[in-house]
């Protein structure tokens, strides 16, 4: 077994230089020899020479029949870093929605997942469009057949929109506060919720503590808000997507949220 510095060690020494990545990225397509790794990293002889001669010192790669492969363990290595790599992108290339937010409540494999967000859309509000956040979610709503969401907050748009999905047989789960259980239900038509409900339409979860993220799936689009480390909600950006990927870490945090409700 590994100890965390030993690890550390494997992991920085992959990190530490662009070349051995490119040309672990390029073994791990398939095998190959110096002369086919030049031409496809478009690196110089020497380099690529050099630096396979240092990964197969270090049993990343071994070499057979002429052609050097990933050893396993290399792979798995090669893969951890660059997922992490793709999740620094990722938070960078949107650090205003990441940075300074709460993310306490996402679950541990959302946050190793979240390169499965590359294809997210960052939806801010301007000082033209101050409602620009509010009115993505909501035609995302109104024009939802099912809808899974956890709102952590009430907002006065919500028991229409909701009403109208099931009107048209669409399907509703929340997740809620308790306190806006009755506030987001009560504008709704009687009949339509105790029907819905008997139908397995309607489903509500409800929540004592405090809801620190927003999350809508409307049919297979997503969108996600947090709050700010001070505690109010940021309602000036949300990540919107309608990607797979996203779709399943959605689905997937969702899961996460209503089992720790249950």
């Amino acid at each position: 077994m590994y100890t965390n510095n030993e690890l550390n060690q494997e992991i920085r020494f992959l990190a530490q230089s662009e070349i051995r990545l490119k040309i672990l990225s390029e073994l791990n397509k398939y095998p190959d020899n110096v002369r086919g790794l030049v031409k496809s990293t478009k690196i110089t002889y020497s380099s690529v020479s050099s630096n396979v001669n240092k990964l197969e010192e270090n049993n990343y790669i071994k070499k057979i029949d002429k052609k050097y492969y990933v050893d396993p363990m290399a792979g798995i290595y090669f893969k951890t870093l660059m997922d992490f790599k793709k999740s620094i992108e990722i938070i960078n290339e949107h650090d205003s929605f990441w940075n300074k937010h709460n993310i306490n409540q996402m679950s541990i494999d959302s946050i190793r997942n979240i390169n499965d967000l590359k294809n997210a859309e960052l939806i801010e509000t301007t000082p033209i469009d101050i409602y620009k956040t509010h009115n993505t979610i909501k035609n995302q709503l109104a024009n939802a057949k099912n809808v899974k969401a956890i709102f952590p907050y009430l907002h006065p748009d919500y028991p229409k929109l909701i009403e109208g999905i099931l009107k048209n047989n669409g399907s509703v789960e929340l997740i809620l506060p308790k306190e806006i259980v009755q506030e987001i239900l009560a504008p709704i038509d009687e009949r339509l919720k105790r029907v819905s409900k008997l139908k397995g339409k309607l489903k509500i979860l409800t929540v004592s503590e405090d809801l620190d993220i927003y999350l809508t799936i409307c049919d297979e689009k997503m969108s996600l808000g947090l709050f700010k480390n001070d505690g109010s909600f940021d309602q000036n950006r949300i990540l919107i997507s309608d990607d797979k990927k996203s779709y399943e870490w959605a689905e997937d945090l969702f899961k996460h949220v209503k089992h720790k409700v249950i």
